[in-house]
């Protein structure tokens, strides 16, 4: 005989032996928080971001899962594919795995190689058609990626890239041929990353130090990392405006590790690249206090395994933890196989005393950095009114970050 039952919203429910009972053992269970956070924790984010909109419990589950994904996830390419009219392969890996990922990306930072674009649009001249289709790849991320994700793109003569699938996936130096990596950071408890750029001011010599305050980069207690990039570096008047820019973050102990790109191609979620025919730095302020750090500059004396490897023993013993980690490699173009008549040199001696960090970056026009690092103790040294030298060539700047632990 049929039984008739209520459900928690005062809607009858008809029961008819076990079929019915089984709708209903469903549908309180999909009513209990801990079931519901339970299978949450299997979904993607875009999957959570839909499973929010059902009810307000299911609402209320979903955001608490996502606030605790904190970790960075990234992408990355290898050259396996072909350009085509979407842009760049990373472009198309974007697309693949941007439903698979786990946390809500905030700020989306990518590099892209420069010298697998030398063969399209040939017409327009090698830097225009280059720089087009960089504009053309950053279009087309911008349309994968959340309407608030902010974005900074990239174009480098060469990357260095840590495979998709596994943290421990050996690092490869790629001086040519289809390469690119993308960093995805999510909001991260105690973190703040700011964006900035600044342009050469070709009517003003005298560059105003106050938008570095802006910016999180002065009078910032909690600054701990900067990671700089300049592009146009190759026009007169550089040299000096880089100066301008990094000696007042050079009277703080801080990380300052980047180089000089080809192209800068985003640098925004609308993908706005105002002041790209300019002398300019873009980069990121990392700051919080969780946030930990080091950098060790590898320079023409640094020529084979035994001496990349001496440098990478220094890094290593200033004991920054490994967890929710990233490493970070910036080499002059003329490093690499050509310098060390052997691939993949520098980032397999990271690997060895990082076998769990994933390492990315990429060949450069120039490097900017110094050593963070003093010999004998390991201890960050402290700047003591005493400034480095952060600009260099045929030199590695090799970095890791921590952005503290998980839960």
């Amino acid at each position: 005989m049929s039984a008739m039952e209520m459900d928690p919203s005062g809607e009858a429910l008809e029961s008819n032996g076990p079929k019915a009972l089984g709708s209903l053992d469903q549908h309180v269970l999909s009513t209990l928080a801990e079931v519901v956070e339970r299978v949450m924790s299997f979904l993607p984010s875009k999957v959570l971001l839909r499973a929010a909109c059902v009810c307000r419990l299911w609402r209320d589950c979903a955001w608490r899962k996502l606030k605790a994904r904190q970790r960075v996830k990234w992408l990355s390419t290898v050259g396996a594919g072909e350009l085509n009219s979407g842009g760049h392969p990373l472009v198309q890996v974007v697309k693949e795995e941007i439903e698979k990922v786990y946390i809500l990306p905030e700020l989306f930072l990518y590099f892209t190689d420069a010298d697998s674009l030398n063969d399209h649009g040939a017409h327009c001249g090698p830097k225009k058609a280059k720089k087009r289709h960089g504009l053309e790849t950053a279009l087309s991320l911008e349309k994968l990626l959340p309407k608030d994700c902010e974005i900074v793109g990239l174009t480098t003569p060469g990357t260095v890239v840590t495979p998709m699938g596994s943290a421990s996936n050996p690092p490869r130096e790629l001086e040519d041929g289809d390469s690119g990596f993308a960093l995805l950071f999510p909001k991260i408890s105690g973190v703040k990353i700011q964006k900035f750029q600044f342009f050469k001011d070709s009517n003003n010599k005298v560059f105003d130090e106050n938008i570095l305050e802006e910016a999180g980069l002065k009078n910032n207690p909690d600054l701990r990392v900067v990671l700089i990039f300049g592009y146009n570096t190759w026009r007169h008047g550089a040299t000096r405006f880089l100066n301008q820019v990094l000696n007042p973050l050079n009277e703080k102990s801080i990380i300052i590790a980047g180089g000089h790109v080809e192209y800068l191609v985003s640098f925004s979620s609308q993908a706005k690249t105002q002041g790209t025919d300019c002398i300019g730095v873009v980069g990121l302020a990392l700051s919080g206090p969780q946030i930990q750090g080091a950098t060790v500059l590898l320079d023409k004396n640094v020529y084979d395994e035994k001496t990349a490897d001496s440098a990478m023993q220094r890094l290593k013993a200033a004991n920054i933890p490994e967890e929710n980690s990233l490493g970070l490699m910036f080499a002059c173009v003329g490093r690499g196989e050509q310098h060390y008549k052997k691939k993949n040199i520098e980032a397999d001696s990271f690997r060895k005393h990082f076998p769990n960090v994933p390492l990315f970056g990429f060949f450069g026009n120039g490097e900017i950095g110094c050593d963070r690092v003093v010999s004998g103790n390991f201890t960050l040294r402290e700047c003591n009114g005493q400034k480095d030298n952060l600009l260099h060539g045929y030199t590695t700047v090799m970095a890791i970050i921590h952005f503290g632990h998980t839960k």
